[in-house]
């Protein structure tokens, strides 16, 4: 295979400003390579080649960008081509498979310079990659690196001329959607196993969904279908039925259910004719076709003559007995070739489910509407408007996403939406313990996996069939998936976790995908840190300005997938886009995110609500001192201040002792621009600490010995913090002051402000530990003088009763 290079592709995307530069993602990698070209060119003029493999290059182009791909590079005469590299729906390894098929289809169909005749292999490979967004928009080499883009490149080597190839991943991905029979394992170069690989034969043909697993805590929705259903065979008005709500929640399973509960209504037999939509319907009116094969019973394997005898007794006796031979000829053209040209085909669907619908109540059934070409919502909104004209007892039973922007029906009255949500817990739980005995499986994983599913059905089924069946060593890309996760956030336990099962990654990375670049940058950021975090921590980890990522993430609390935390802060709703938001960031992006949150951890910042630990205890003090309420939540302790002089680590500056306001052992930095006495008076540093944040230390004004100080502690943890530090500071005259003057910190008739009541804090036993918080200084007094009791003794002691005794001797009570 020659090496030069002849071009380069880009990717057709809007140019959304992004954040993140680069991203780990699972993409799928689809590799396409001439048959015997090295023999082709030593046959042909250097034009000649020249011509050819500009042909087959527009050939290949033209075919991605139908299907989405981004062309990462023309090698020679191979083509690298990237599916989901900036955006995923979910379905890449599909679109590459049918994007490979088609390939081989248009270059058979393409007469090629020369009469040339060129065959092709390629390998479809589904894997992680670390993609340089910036280069997926603007086109160029080197936009992903790994294993995954040579895994693609080695199992094309194993696909016949004219074949596709591809290995286990993308084979689970497309299972169901597209045919395909296993070959002999691959021993690829550089690979210590052998590689699963499968030959893709073509598109599925449409099966009927099963979907046999247990119903529960759907009693209201499904007596809410059932009745609407039942009023339009009673009143014989058309009604259009909508059954919505996320991936996962459950709605096809719930269609099902409905089919089976309703076959007749007050003795009348219903007519049902269900159809699920395909992703990227390769006709435009095949869902179409297959309600009428669900009317007539038929399956994909039947002949013609089966096929003809069975549409001419469907319509014997609904048209009349001239226009027979006419409508079967058109149904019968609709069901080989369901494409745009077959809209006769889709009106005598119409006129047939019209004319059964005036014999009995009929239910048209659609399973995944928004999957659907617009063709079918045009048949759909036809037949309900013929429905309505003629008052028959038809009902349309349709079941799509929240997001779809579907006109509703007229009269808009006999439109009924019902919303599917969440499961509860107990509901949840019943689920696994079901499906877990179902698969053999200990029931006691439910209780671990409660909170992963968050009330979604699919998710339940998708983490019970995960732990039956396993992921293997050809999982993504040839790499051995370990099978150990953990939770995302550098401040917490990081428990371990089961993996994410491939369906719900695959889900879970398009409803990222769907948001826009700052709202996923957002999301990326938020899972570094705690389950709850505070919007002011996200605008640092991506250096936004303050209040960017309040904004990002009102909108995304708007679209469900974030809600207000228990603490004031914010949590992402679903597990399992909080691990696929997290694995998506590069391990250097994880290491800054957690560098940063650690610096603003350090600064006193709480991750959960972005204020300061020691605001919370300073205002509960305050709270404390305006009611003489939650005596409960305070303890004191003693603390001695350095004597004033030369400056120490307590006294930088040697001006005074100092009023502490931090627990012990804190880093104390000085701010010069705030007072405890106003103009002129001693001026406060900061004492901080990790755990507690920086809070205020006040000198005492004047010449003494030392003077003890009283911490106030709370006792009991978990309360959000308040914004913004503030002081706790006692004024008035103290005993033992020098004449004329006033020490900073007293107040007249020795009341002390923090403390119920206003009297001085009792002290208690200093060996005890005790969480950090507020010091409250004590005035200085003279040896000998009998102490008081405070509010926290629980009524009058002597001195010394019950108490420790301080290391400084306390002041008398004012008389």
């Amino acid at each position: 295979m020659p090496l030069s290079t002849v071009g380069t592709g880009r990717e057709d995307v809007t140019t959304t400003p992004w954040p993140v530069p680069q991203e780990r993602r699972t993409l799928t990698v689809l590799f396409a390579d001439i048959v015997g070209s090295t023999a082709l060119t030593e046959r042909l003029d250097p034009e000649d080649v020249r011509a050819v493999q500009f042909a087959y290059f527009d050939t290949v182009a033209g075919v991605l960008r139908r299907w989405q791909g981004t062309v990462e590079k023309y090698v020679g005469d191979a083509v690298m081509a990237l599916f989901g590299a900036r955006t995923s729906d979910g379905l890449d390894g599909y679109r590459a498979a049918r994007a490979a098929l088609e390939i081989q289809d248009a270059l058979d169909r393409r007469k090629l310079p020369g009469g040339v005749t060129l065959r092709v292999r390629v390998g479809v490979a589904t894997g992680e990659a670390v993609v340089d967004l910036a280069a997926v928009r603007d086109g160029g080499h080197g936009m992903a690196s790994g294993a995954v883009l040579t895994t693609a490149a080695r199992i094309q080597e194993y696909a016949p001329p004219g074949g596709v190839v591809v290995c286990a991943a993308t084979h689970r991905a497309t299972a169901g959607l597209i045919d395909q029979h296993a070959l002999a394992p691959a021993a690829l170069t550089g690979k210590a196993r052998p590689v699963d690989v499968w030959r893709v034969i073509g598109p599925t043909h449409p099966r009927p969904a099963r979907h046999h697993g247990p119903l529960i805590g759907r009693r209201r929705e499904v007596a809410t279908a059932v009745e609407q259903l039942t009023r339009v065979a009673r009143e014989h008005r058309p009604r259009w039925v909508a059954l919505v709500g996320p991936d996962g929640i459950g709605r096809s399973r719930l269609l099902t259910e409905l089919r089976h509960r309703l076959p007749e209504v007050d003795g009348t037999p219903v007519r049902w004719a269900v159809v699920h939509c395909p992703p990227y319907p390769e006709r435009v009116f095949g869902p179409v076709a297959q309600l009428l094969r669900d009317l007539l019973g038929l399956s994909a394997t039947e002949g013609t003559d089966t096929v003809r005898a069975r549409l001419a007794a469907l319509v014997d006796g609904l048209v009349p007995p001239g226009q027979v031979a006419a409508t079967v000829a058109a149904l019968a053209a609709l069901l080989d070739a369901p494409d745009r040209a077959a809209v006769a085909g889709a009106a005598a669907v119409r006129r047939v489910l019209l004319a059964l619908a005036a014999r009995r109540p009929v239910v048209v059934g659609v399973d995944d509407l928004d999957r659907a070409a617009p063709e079918l919502g045009h048949f759909l909104h036809s037949l309900f408007a013929a429905a309505t004209a003629r008052g028959l007892p038809l009902a349309v039973l349709a079941t799509h996403r929240p997001d779809r922007a579907d006109p509703h029906p007229t009269p808009t009255d006999r439109y009924h939406r019902v919303e599917l949500t969440p499961l509860s817990t107990l509901h949840t739980g019943r689920l696994l313990r079901r499906l877990l005995t179902r698969a053999g499986q200990p029931v006691a994983a439910a209780a671990r996996l409660v909170p992963l599913v968050t009330g979604r059905p699919g998710y339940a089924a998708a983490y019970v069939h995960a732990s039956v069946r396993p992921t293997g060593p050809s999982a993504v890309g040839g790499v051995v998936d370990t099978g150990a996760r953990v939770t995302p956030g550098p401040l917490t336990g990081r428990p371990a976790e089961p993996p994410l099962p491939e369906p719900l990654r695959r889900r879970v990375a398009a409803l990222l995908d769907r948001c826009a670049g700052p709202h996923r940058a957002v999301l990326m950021a938020a899972a570094t840190l705690d389950v709850e975090f505070a919007a002011s921590t996200v605008d640092v980890l991506l250096g936004w300005a303050a209040g960017r990522a309040a904004q990002a993430l009102r909108r995304l609390t708007d679209a469900g997938l974030v809600r207000s935390g228990a603490q004031g802060g914010h949590v992402i709703v679903d597990p399992a886009l909080r691990r696929c938001a997290y694995d998506r960031l590069p391990r250097t992006l994880r290491a800054e995110f957690t560098q940063r949150a650690g610096t603003t951890r350090s600064a006193g910042t709480d991750h959960r609500t972005g204020t300061t630990r020691c605001t919370e205890i300073t205002r509960r003090a305050a709270s404390t001192h305006r009611t003489g309420t939650d005596r409960s939540t305070t303890t004191i302790r003693p603390r001695i201040s350095p004597r004033p002089g030369p400056a120490t680590a307590s006294s930088p500056n040697g001006r005074g002792s100092w009023w502490q306001i931090a627990p012990r052992g804190a880093v104390r930095h000085q701010d010069p621009h705030r007072s405890a006495t106003g103009a002129g008076g001693p001026r406060p540093t900061f004492a901080g600490s990790a755990a507690d944040g920086p809070c205020p230390v006040f000198a005492l004004a004047g010449a003494g010995g030392p003077r003890p100080g009283f911490v106030v502690s709370a006792e009991r943890g978990g309360v959000p913090p308040a914004a913004g530090p503030t002081g706790l500071q006692p004024t008035g005259p103290v005993p033992g002051a020098a004449a004329g003057g006033t020490r900073a910190g007293s107040m007249p008739g020795d009341r002390w402000a923090g403390v119920p009541g206003g009297h001085r804090p009792r002290p208690v036993d200093p060996g005890l530990p005790r969480p950090g918080g507020v010091v409250v200084p004590l005035p200085s007094r003279r040896a000998g003088v009998p102490t008081g009791h405070g509010p926290m003794a629980g009524g009058r002691r002597r001195r010394g009763e019950g108490v420790p005794r301080p290391a400084v001797p306390l002041p008398a009570r004012a008389a």
